[in-house]
């Protein structure tokens, strides 16, 4: 996949996930991108642990499993901020 690919995917399913975890209000489009990517290789190894890996490419698979791991990270983040 692109660079291109990555950063629109990568914002998309950022924001998303800011979305659905309430922290949209706290983050710039830049922090949607990266929380995106990095969430986008968790949600590959949560997805792969699962055996529902497999997908490669631009596909509205691939922006559900970027968006699920995004939502993951935000958590994470979230439960270790309020300790």
């Amino acid at each position: 996949m692109g660079i291109l690919a990555w950063i629109i995917v990568g914002g998309v399913a950022g924001w998303l996930a800011s979305l659905f975890m309430k922290t949209d209000a706290q983050q710039g489009i830049l922090m949607n991108i990266i929380v995106g990517i990095v969430g986008a290789f968790v949600g590959g190894f949560v997805f792969s642990l699962l055996g529902l890996g497999g997908m490669a490419g631009f596909s509205l698979y691939s922006l559900l499993v970027a968006t699920v791991g995004a939502v993951i990270l935000l958590a994470i983040y979230k439960a270790i901020a309020r300790a």
